[in-house]
């Protein structure tokens, strides 16, 4: 997994590319940890594979930036990836957007 870190209009923008597992998870709460920012967009539209330590990884990052007063949009899902939360009823929970620029529009 590699994650890139940037700017978008006051939003904090992740931009995650390849799996988000087991053994990714770390790291992405590594990058996630270290965030000051309250407005946060994660860009998945290159995420391939989301296991279930990936989920939890996501539930608790937007945890956190709830009881911080900010606010967690999930953007640019592919089919697969987004059926996984569908099926997990997560599509309830979490803001998710088409694209990036629509959350990043919507969270600012």
């Amino acid at each position: 997994m590699d994650v890139k870190l940037y700017e978008d209009d006051g939003v904090t923008v992740f931009q995650v590319n390849g799996e988000i597992n087991i053994s990714s998870s770390p790291d992405l709460r590594k990058h996630f940890e270290k965030l000051s920012s309250k407005k946060i967009v994660l860009d998945l539209e290159k995420v391939t594979y989301v296991d279930s330590s990936g989920l939890a990884t996501l539930v608790e990052m937007l945890k956190k930036t709830k009881s911080k007063g900010g606010i967690l949009g999930l953007a640019g899902m592919t089919e697969k990836v987004k059926s996984l939360f569908e099926i997990t009823k997560l599509d309830k929970l979490f803001a998710i957007y088409p694209s990036r620029s629509q959350a990043v529009s919507q969270v600012k």
